[in-house]
């Protein structure tokens, strides 16, 4: 199956990016925790499921955003039926207003070119939407293709079918921002949070010389700060959790 450009795959940077943080932080957990070259070693091999969860939170981003883009451009085909065009022209013309909105590189440019060349060849747009629905994993787009589909089966009335769906995602993506709005002020209290246990491990060693060298190489400091640590990813995970709402 093609992979929709910019949110099926992460670039380089990107990438590297993850893994120098990844690098990063296994150092410094090493150090604080352990304060062993071995214990970053040993960390370093969970640096794949660290990337492969970076990835996933990365490209789920990226598939709300097309969503968000997906919005957009069903209103400037509502626009265009309104101004006159059929069907297949207004998703043509939508192109430059996408292009107004967004760079020419932005998915949904990217896309509704692509559905311009294919209805260029003849291909029928419901087949065309349905690919992107399926490629694109997203409810909003799948939604649309199968209203898109019923309505010109049954010979509906495109024009007011098509603005009704369009302002229904747009109700729908409006909700989510509210909701992502509400929330923002938790998810950075959640991100300071999730660094306090470093900063008080670093401020305790560096206020108090020794204080900690009890915890430190040997067999029950390992297993009390490894039990620290564990609680700590525990209470990420969940914090996560809590504040991931689906809409």
């Amino acid at each position: 199956m093609k992979k929709i450009p910019g949110v099926d795959d992460l670039s380089r940077r990107e990438m590297l990016l993850f893994l120098l943080t990844g690098t990063g932080i296994a150092a410094l957990t090493a150090y604080l925790f352990y304060r062993s070259f071995i214990a970053f070693i040993l960390l370093m091999f969970a640096m794949p499921a660290y990337l492969k969860y970076r990835k996933s939170r990365a490209l789920k981003k990226k598939k709300k955003e097309l969503a968000l883009q997906f919005k957009d451009a069903i209103l400037a085909v509502s626009s265009a039926l309104s101004a006159g065009y059929s069907v297949e022209n207004a998703f043509i013309q939508s192109i430059g207003d996408l292009k107004n909105l967004y760079s020419a590189k932005a998915p949904i440019v990217v896309e509704f070119s692509n559905i311009a060349g294919r209805l260029g060849t003849n291909e029928p747009l419901e087949d065309i939407l349905f690919d992107l629905a399926l490629r694109s994993g997203s409810p909003d787009i799948k939604d649309f293709a199968d209203v898109f589909v019923i309505a010109k089966r049954n010979g509906g009335d495109m024009v007011s079918i098509i603005r009704r769906t369009a302002y229904h995602i747009s109700d729908k993506t409006e909700v989510a921002r509210d909701i992502d709005t509400l929330i923002s002020a938790k998810k950075m209290e959640q991100r300071i949070m999730n660094v306090i246990p470093f900063l008080i491990i670093f401020y305790v060693s560096v206020s108090s010389p020794g204080f900690l060298d009890a915890l430190y190489n040997n067999l029950l400091g390992v297993l009390v700060m490894s039990a620290c640590l564990a609680a700590y990813g525990f209470a990420i995970y969940l914090s996560e959790k809590i504040i991931s709402i689906e809409v």
